[in-house]
Order: C-alpha cells, then structure tokens, then sequence
C-alpha cells in the first residue's frame, strides 16, 4: 500500500529521530551490548484510569465513552507501544535502530563499518555501535534497497540498473535480482548472525527486507519493473518463494523476531498469482505488519497472513489457532498518521478510535505511534486501554468488545469477490462490512436483527478508499427487534472469576429504558433521558452470569423507542 510520509522528515528535523542521532563520545564495549543500561519506562504498570463500575442494583452512566479497565490488568508478554525514541509519558520503550546498507558495508572485502554515520530517506543515522549503546531495547531497519542507500559496489558487482522512482522521487535496486539478493543476504548474516545481534535479548524485532520506501515492502517499485520490461511473473515469484525462508533459516531460533513488512493482498502487476503472497511469508516462519490500518475500512477486512476471513453475513473472524497467533511472533501496525504524512481530518478522535479497534480486531501485538501525531497526550485513556489490550489472549484479556457498525470495503466492491467466495452471491451485501468484534459477537436472529442506521455517518475519512461507515446498529420496534444478541467466546467466558460488567455505549435519544438479560437472569435497567448525547452504561451481570451462559441480550423494555447502540464491552472486574 502506497504511504505518503512528506511530514516526516519535518518531525525527524524537530525531535523524531533523536535515538538514531545522539553521538557518542567514548569507543563503544562491544561486550556490554547484551547488557546495557535497560530502558527507563517501567511497562509493568496497570490502568492508568480508574475502572468505571456498577453495583448489581444500579447501572453507572457516564457521558461519552469508557476505555476503563480493571486494576488487575496489565501488559500482555511480547506486547507494546515502538517508535523511534522512548517515551516515559507514554509508555514507548522500544526505540528504533536505523542504519543502510551502504553506511556499514561501503566495501565488498571491508566487513562491517559500525562506526561510519549514514543516511537514508533524508534521514541521518549515527554509527551502528553509537545507536546500539543507548539504554533499553530496540527495533531494526537496514535501508538497503534505495539506490543512495545500497553500496555503490553491489549494483557495479551484480550488472543492475535501479528502478523508479517511486512517490519520494528514490530509485531502488531490485532485491530480486539474485545476485543483489545474495549480496544482501550476507550483509544480514554479518550484522545479526555473525555479529550477535539476533541473540541479543534487547533486539525485540527486524523490519525486511528493508526495501522500498521507508524500508517498507511496497509494490510500487514491483509494479514499475514490470512497466519498464524488466521483471516478469516467473522471475520475481521465483525469488520470493525463496526469500523469506532464506532469512528464516538464516535466523535460526531467532526467526520469530523477522517482520515481512509487505501488505496482504499487494497492489502489483501479476493479478491472482500475487494474491496470497503475505501469507506464504508468515506461513514461512516470520511476523508480519500492516502499515496502513489508518485506513480502518479497506482492504484488511479479507487478510490471510493475519487469518482475518470476511463471512457471508458480512462479519469478520480470526482464526487464532494459526501460529502467527501464538503470542511468539510480532503482528504489527503502525497508527501515527491522521493529521499527518498528507492525510488530514477534522475528527481525529474517531479516526484513531476507528483505526485502533481494526488494529485489535486483526490481533495485533506490537504498533508503531508517535506520541504527537498520534494523539496519546489527547486522548490518553483510549490509548491506556489500548496498551493494556493488544497482544492479549481471550484467556487473558479484561474485556471483550464489539463495534457495532456497516462500513464499506472498497477494496472488494468491484466485480470480484475475494478468494474465499467463489459464487458472488456467497456474500450478499458486498462490500459491506458488519462490525470490529474482538471476543463478542453480535448475532442477528428473530426479534433481535440490527439495523444500519445514519446517525453517525462517516464519508470517505482520509480518502475515498475507505468508503463510507456508519457506526452504530439500531433496533426496530415496527419490525419487532427489540433487541440486540451477542455471543461471547467461550474462553473469554471460562476466565471470569464470577463478577462481571456489561458497559454500552448508546445514544440517548427517545425514551424508555434497557437492560441485559442472561442465562442467570435480567439486570437493573438503564432509563434514558433524551440528552442526544452518546453515553455509556455500565450494567453489573448477574453473579457467576457468564458461567451460566454465553449469550447476552441487551434488550428493550415494553413500550420503549428505539435504540442505537455503538459499542459494547464485556469486562472481568476481578481475576
């Protein structure tokens, strides 16, 4: 996926990259690398908000939205915030480690210059063992491809001509060339293998192949190949069916640190026969990461190498067994650009809302933010809970959660219908999309179906790509819905320790109230008031309510108008 970044070198400039620009002044202990001075962010911390909760008898109200959670709850292992300095306000302790490929093999014989600066993408590096003795751990990008990035004697050595440009006017070698490949490939064994970087307990994950722009694995510079003659189906299809079990082995006992920054479904030039490319890398042995769930509506509804499989009422599942799911490897996104890297909006709180909760709902473990462009200081208990989310399990997680919505994929709004559905019919109303479920799942049947309703209609938010969504499902008294059903997943269900909440956030128009109605009985109600305003109650369930049961309704009461219900939280108070 095509990612404008034109404000980042401005941010860079101002402060961004300070953890790949601090000089240093002493010859630094190679053997003090494993042990260096750790991070000074202390993550093993809980909420940061206090839980907003309810007695049996009384339902809690509060205006807006509830992101609170549980003092008990804490980071998820392999779990967190990275970016390219630290944050203490934040909570980011994994800072990025930038260095090129021609910055620390200017020579074909030399070995590894880790002392030299470079530079890439209008960026400057400090020498690889300067960045690599600052405190606490770290991320990695080698900037190999670009033609001012790779090693003046690669190209001269292997007889290539670079392509391009690509939308920052760069021009790339092809790293499917063998011989670059080759070239490229020894570098790495060098720098992680060699020199011990990829047993290095401090190195949390390696962004590859460190190609194209930004050192990520878009089609662009595939596409152009193609264009100018000189890269065909056989040939590139040849060399990735062999590239990323190369770096797997080449790894070892480390490969679960390798992340193919390549999207699912790539945007290139060989139709169907690149259609499941990202998940043939991650079935090799990596991780993965999506660089664009800014765009919460398109295309990774559908996303193979995250197990994300649209079904034919239009819900979304994740298949959890697969071992990318297995908490042992990185499943990643990025979520900075929202008033920035050219995207603009006059609602940033809906729009990192939206993209987060698409984050969550491909089970991401690790996300790349900018505590400025990212609005963590703006909206500091959305992005506590989200810390306190990604990477859990339905075993381990404090909630579970449903967006209640229809929202348009794009991507597949044209004649044909993903892989998947072989008869376009199987999935009748495409391109829409029903809900962002994490663990509950709403769950149309007589009496309960939910309604699309414009309430709160969103238009084409950052570009047209990511279509129109409107959040929100409403009931229908003239049609009998009096209701909404959702299922919660079994697991999720089985870690209750016997007292849970329900908190769902509504709009408070009409009159009449609701309530939550279980296997262990009906809850207090809920009376609304006619404010106009969205608000969020938290229903106290019926002790030991989820162990009688797995099915919730939220339900109207005789005579009630009807309701619109944006989103909906099942939380353990206790473990």
């Amino acid at each position: 996926m095509r990612r404008a970044r034109p404000a980042i070198v401005a941010l860079v400039a101002a402060a961004l990259l300070a953890g790949c620009t601090v000089t240093s002044d002493e010859e630094p202990d190679r053997t003090s690398l494993p042990t260096a001075e750790p991070s000074g962010v202390d993550l093993d911390i809980g909420p940061r908000h206090n839980l907003v909760d309810a007695s049996p008898g009384t339902p809690t109200v509060v205006d807006g939205d509830d992101w609170s959670l549980p003092e008990w709850t804490r980071p998820a292992p392999n779990s967190g915030y990275f970016s390219e300095e630290e944050d203490a306000d934040e909570l980011v302790a994994v800072r990025s480690v930038d260095v090129s490929w021609r910055q620390i093999q200017p020579t074909a014989d030399g070995g590894l210059d880790r002392e030299s600066r470079g530079e890439a993408q209008g960026l400057s590096f400090d020498g690889l063992d300067a960045q690599l003795q600052q405190r606490g751990d770290f991320w990695m990008r080698v900037f190999a491809s670009g033609e001012d990035w790779a090693p003046e004697w690669v190209a001269a050595d292997c007889g290539v001509a670079s392509v391009g440009p690509d939308y920052d006017g760069q021009r790339h070698l092809p790293i499917w060339d063998e011989c670059v490949w080759g070239h490229l490939l020894d570098t790495y064994r060098e720098l992680f293998v060699d020199g011990g970087l990829a047993d290095n307990p401090r190195l949390r994950f390696v962004y590859v192949p460190g190609a194209f722009t930004w050192a990520e694995y878009d089609y662009e510079m595939i596409q152009a190949a193609a264009d100018a003659g000189t890269l065909d189906e056989r040939t590139y299809l040849t060399w990735y069916r062999h590239a990323w079990t190369d770096l797997v082995e080449l790894f070892g006992d480390n490969a679960h640190k390798l992340v193919f920054t390549g999207e699912d479904y790539p945007f290139g030039p060989f139709g169907d026969a690149q259609n499941l490319l990202a998940k043939e890398a991650v079935e090799a042995g990596m991780g993965i990461r999506t660089g664009i769930t800014e765009l919460f509506n398109f295309h990774l509804s559908e996303a193979p190498a995250y197990g994300s499989h649209i079904q034919p009422d239009g819900h979304m599942t994740v298949d959890e067994s697969l071992p990318i799911h297995s908490g042992r490897f990185v499943v990643g996104t990025e979520n900075e650009c929202y008033t920035d890297c050219g995207y603009m909006t006059d609602d940033p709180y809906y729009a990192v809302v939206m993209s987060n909760l698409k984050a969550l709902q491909l089970r991401v473990n690790w996300m790349y933010v900018v505590p400025g462009p990212s609005y963590m200081a703006e909206y500091p208990e959305h992005w506590d809970w989200l810390r306190l989310s990604i990477g859990q399990k339905a075993d381990t997680s404090a909630d579970a959660w449903a967006a209640l919505r229809d929202a348009e994929d794009r991507y597949w709004a044209g004649d044909d219908p993903p892989p998947p559905f072989d008869d376009p019919a199987a999935w009748p109303a495409r391109p829409w999309v029903r809900n962002l479920e994490r663990w509950l799942v709403q769950v149309d049947e007589p009496g309960s179906v939910a309604h699309r309703t414009d309430v709160d209609a969103h238009v084409h938010v950052f570009e047209e790509d990511n279509g129109t969504a409107y959040e929100g499902l409403s009931t229908s008294v003239a049609d009998g819905d009096t209701g909404f059903v959702f299922e919660v997943d079994e697991r999720f269900a089985a870690a209750s320790a016997g007292r849970d909440v329900v908190k769902v956030t509504f709009l408070d128009r009409g009159t009449g109230s609701f309530s939550l109605e279980t296997d262990a009985g009906a809850t207090a109600a809920v009376d609304r008031t006619d404010s106009g305003a969205w608000r969020t109650a938290t229903i106290a369930l019926p002790e030991g309510a989820l162990a009688a049961g797995t099915r919730l309704r939220v339900a109207l009461a005789e005579g009630a108008d009807d309701l619109v219900v944006r989103f909906v939280r099942v939380v353990h108070t206790t473990r």
